[in-house]
């Protein structure tokens, strides 16, 4: 069995139910372009994604040919192609609980001059599918559509774990315990006790960024994948008296949320 199998299995899935192993390693390499990232040669791709360099060869050339990656033969590098960008619209559009949530996360806003998001889990990190900036202060930190941040680390991550399937949650506790072993038992207890949280009072709140405070509640609308609501703002208050200013308007977005899927979902 080779690391990829032994990866697959800490996740939860069996080897012999793995999906096509050209298609997972394809988009392992779509998934090793991040932000800073314009173009990659076929070096760092191996190195990001853990493939064999001839593994990685044959993977960006069918890439190449379908449109997913352009190559510059003058960097001798890729970049990724315009139907990345085509599928990111497709899903944006096509999300019904981010076609209700959005005026609703806008109005509030808007209206408290607050920062208000919504996201959804990918691998080890959650993915921000829409990310409303009307905080009263400047943060150095701007979120925005798109981006990833750390399921461990963050109040969206923490809500999602507490929602997510128990064997997915602890599939992901043991890759945190790996990755934080130097103080993982600071960040375990941070984390259970976040997870309780939310299974109390259905939120939680984390300060991972300098002067900035954040709430998130998980979502489950209909069939859909799990969401996970969030505000924030940029305070050098505590999070105990952040969490006390922000938590009203966080739950009160979340039952606006139910209420419209509600609403909108047919008989």
């Amino acid at each position: 069995m080779d690391s990829e199998d032994a990866s697959s299995r800490a996740r939860g899935r069996p080897a012999s139910q793995l999906a096509n192993r050209s298609l997972e390693r394809g988009i392992a390499l779509l998934r090793a372009f991040r932000p800073g990232s314009e173009v990659l040669g076929n070096g760092e791709l191996a190195e990001r994604t853990g493939l064999a360099r001839s593994t990685v060869s044959r993977l960006t050339q069918s890439l190449v040919e379908t449109g997913f990656l352009q190559y510059d033969p003058d960097l001798r590098a890729y970049r990724l192609g315009a139907p990345v960008l085509s599928l990111a619209h497709a899903m944006r559009t096509g999300s019904t609980v981010l076609q209700l949530a959005a005026p609703l996360m806008r109005e509030l806003a808007q209206a408290e001059h607050i920062n208000v998001g919504l996201a959804m889990a990918d691998q080890d990190e959650m993915v921000y599918l829409e990310s409303i900036r009307y905080s009263r202060k400047v943060s150095l930190r701007n979120v925005v559509t798109g981006q990833r941040v750390p399921i461990a680390l963050t109040s969206l991550g923490r809500a999602w774990l507490a929602a997510a399937p128990a064997h997915e949650r602890e599939a992901l506790m043991r890759q945190f315990r790996q990755r934080f072993s130097a103080h993982w038992p600071e960040l375990e207890a941070e984390i259970l006790e976040a997870i309780d949280h939310v299974q109390r009072h259905g939120w939680c709140a984390a300060g991972w960024q300098p002067e900035v405070v954040a709430l998130s509640t998980p979502m489950q609308l209909g069939h859909y994948p799990l969401h996970v609501l969030n505000v924030s703002t940029s305070t050098r208050a505590g999070v105990a008296a952040a969490s006390r200013e922000l938590r009203p308007h966080l739950m009160r977005l979340a039952a606006q949320l139910r209420q419209a899927f509600e609403q909108a979902r047919p008989d």
